[in-house]
């Protein structure tokens, strides 16, 4: 199986070949159009800020590419909220897979941090992607910025508010939480993301 992790300058792109490894998949990581375009699978993650992300991929014609993509691509983290219409983040205009916007969590007691750092749990699981997996199931999250639920949500998380923690549309899929980084569960559904 031919798998393509975008590189975007939006880091852990390695903790995510290194979760393929261990599934005993060989990936390659690549920002070259071609490449990505004749890749069975497709994964794109990330962690950073929106408007910097952004312009990285327009200026490699990634933008492009991403949303004419037929294969199946999973967004993780960063790459989910890029897969969005907008993002308060940089006030960032972003790919429009999902009709959601990508808010900024706003606490107003010291009772939940921003961003969010650490497990919660995933819920209302619908898809294939899911397989498997539990309802409640716990999730490893890093986000200051969150996908409204909507028309696209495949799972919900709840910090300070109810949110889309995954999104589906079409051979689309995106998650809010890392699966590189949630043991069992999140090599579950990454293994149910490969036998899409």
């Amino acid at each position: 199986m031919n798998v393509v992790i975008i590189k975007y300058n939006a880091g852990n792109v390695r903790s995510v070949s290194f979760a393929l490894e261990r599934l005993g998949v060989q990936s390659v990581v690549s920002d070259i159009p071609e490449i990505i375009a004749k890749a069975d699978k497709v994964i794109f993650p990330g962690v950073g800020e929106a408007s910097t992300a952004m312009r990285y991929l327009k200026e490699k014609k990634l933008d492009q590419l991403i949303v004419n993509l037929k294969q199946p691509v999973l967004g993780i983290c960063l790459g989910m909220q890029l897969m969005c219409a907008f993002s308060e983040e940089g006030n960032t205009d972003c790919l429009k897979i999902f009709d959601q916007k990508v808010l900024l969590f706003k606490s107003d007691t010291n009772a939940f941090k921003v961003p969010q750092m650490g497990w919660n749990n995933i819920e209302n699981l619908k898809g294939p992607l899911f397989n498997g997996i539990k309802e409640k199931e716990y999730m490893y999250f890093v986000h200051g910025f969150y996908v409204e639920k909507g028309v696209h949500s495949i799972a919900t998380t709840d910090y300070i508010l109810p949110y889309s923690s995954a999104l589906q549309k079409n051979n689309f899929y995106a998650v809010q939480f890392h699966p590189e980084k949630s043991a069992e569960a999140g090599q579950k559904l990454i293994t149910n993301f490969l036998n899409l």
